[in-house]
């Protein structure tokens, strides 16, 4: 089957080692929401979905010199995911890259966030702007509706509608028709995330984000959310960059919301003179995310791989600190 396959691609990689483990898998689902107001009127609707994945997690090296990696893909459809054989060399590549890592001293750097972070950046604004965060008044951009909170080549969407989008859906988690939004445009912040409750604590009208599971009332969340990508390569992203860090692994949830504090554990590689040259582990970095998000540059590489996207992007000035 396709894990097999992304295996033995894996382990025919020089330098990996062992498996630990890969997977395939394929699903269906289905959402049927009715509500009923006071009024007496309400809501019936319903969609489906399917979710088919491969995923590969191998290791490189010996002894106390040992490194893993994964890679993995889902997609809507079946025709979409990449070849399990694809996945799985890149995975073992990946794993093979990382081994002898050094340490770096600490300083303040050009940050790289690989695709495969970066989403994690769009992700922690996300949680700042939800209405949730709002309404209590604990987010660290409670004030800055309207203004530049990224730099002015920013701009960040969430579509419900996207074609094949994991996380698309004609209507949110309350009957309420929701579609494409501009969340932050050339920079400047336009909306919040609402569901009806936090709409009417703030009052302002819902904007179609209630998310919600079987048990348990809903709350907002974005469908499937991006930066859009800038028009830089990554080579002409770095290309400037005497030392820095590009990051490939975040470890660790060190995010302040109420103040923007941001600090977690990471491991990539060492930039020097724009060439990226060897692998470090045992790295904190460090920052505000509203100073981060005013010194963000993305790469024109945008993919959509995730349910939250973007391209590579460099955040200038944070603090590296190694052990």
């Amino acid at each position: 089957g396709f894990a097999a396959e992304a295996e033995e691609a894996a382990l025919a990689v020089a330098g990996v080692t062992n498996s630990s483990g890969a997977g395939a898998g394929w699903g269906r689902s289905g959402v049927a929401l009715v509500t009923r107001e006071a009024s007496g009127g309400g809501f019936a609707g319903s969609y489906a979905g399917t979710s088919c994945s491969i995923s590969c997690s191998v290791l490189a090296g010996e002894g106390t010199a040992m490194e893993r990696d994964y890679d993995y893909m889902t997609a809507r459809h079946g025709q979409d995911l990449e070849g399990a054989s694809a996945i799985g060399r890149r995975a073992g590549e990946k794993a093979v890259k990382r081994l002898h890592p050094r340490k770096v001293r600490s300083q303040s750097v050009p940050v790289v966030y690989d695709p495969r972070v970066s989403g994690g950046l769009v992700g922690h604004f996300a949680g700042a702007i939800s209405g949730t965060s709002i309404a209590r008044g604990t987010s660290f951009l409670k004030n800055d509706m309207g203004h530049a909170v990224f730099a002015k080549e920013i701009s960040i969407v969430d579509d419900p509608h996207m074609k094949r989008g994991l996380r698309s859906k004609p209507f949110d988690g309350e009957g309420v028709r929701n579609g494409r939004m501009l969340l932050v445009e050339d920079g400047r912040l336009t909306t919040w995330l609402l569901d009806s409750a936090t709409a009417r604590q703030l009052g302002l009208a819902t904007t179609g984000h209630a998310a919600r599971g079987t048990g348990g009332p809903p709350a907002p969340a974005p469908s499937n959310l991006y930066m859009e990508a800038g028009c830089l390569k990554l080579k002409e992203l770095i290309a400037d960059i005497k030392q820095g860090l590009y990051v490939t692994e975040l470890i660790g949830m060190g995010i302040n919301g109420v103040t923007g504090d941001y600090s977690r554990g990471a491991s990539g590689f060492w930039i020097e003179n724009g060439e990226i040259v060897y692998p470090v582990s045992e790295i904190t970095i460090a920052g505000n995310l509203k100073d981060m998000f005013l010194n963000m540059t993305p790469a024109d590489d945008l993919e959509f791989r995730h349910a939250t996207n973007a391209p590579t992007i460099r955040v200038e000035g944070m603090t590296v600190a190694g052990t």
